[in-house]
C-alpha cells in the first residue's frame, strides 16, 4: 500500500465516517473503493445515446403503421390467392 494524505471538508469527513460505520469497513477501505469506482467510470467508454435515440424513433415510426419507403404492399396470403393455392 502507498500512503496518501488528503484534506476533507468537515461534512465530507462526517459522511465518510457514517457510511464506513454503516458498511462495516474502514474509512480507508471506503476511500479506496471510491477511487476504484471513480477511475473505472472515467475509463469506461460511455454509450452514444444519440444512436439509441435514433433507433427508438425508428421503432416508433415502424409501430405507427405508416408505410415506409420500400415497404411491400402485399401480404403472404395474397400470393396464395393469386396462384389459386388457397
Amino acid at each position: 500500500m502507498i500512503r496518501k494524505q488528503i484534506y476533507l471538508r468537515a461534512d465530507q469527513d462526517r459522511r465518510l465516517k457514517m457510511l464506513a460505520r454503516k458498511l462495516g469497513i474502514s474509512e480507508a477501505e471506503l476511500i479506496r473503493q471510491s477511487v476504484d469506482r471513480a477511475v473505472l467510470e472515467s475509463t469506461t467508454p460511455r454509450p452514444d445515446l444519440s444512436v439509441w435515440e435514433a433507433e427508438r424513433k425508428y421503432l416508433v415510426r415502424r409501430m405507427s403503421g405508416r408505410k415506409l419507403p420500400g415497404r411491400r404492399d402485399w401480404r403472404r396470403d395474397d400470393l396464395y390467392e393469386r396462384d389459386g393455392l388457397s
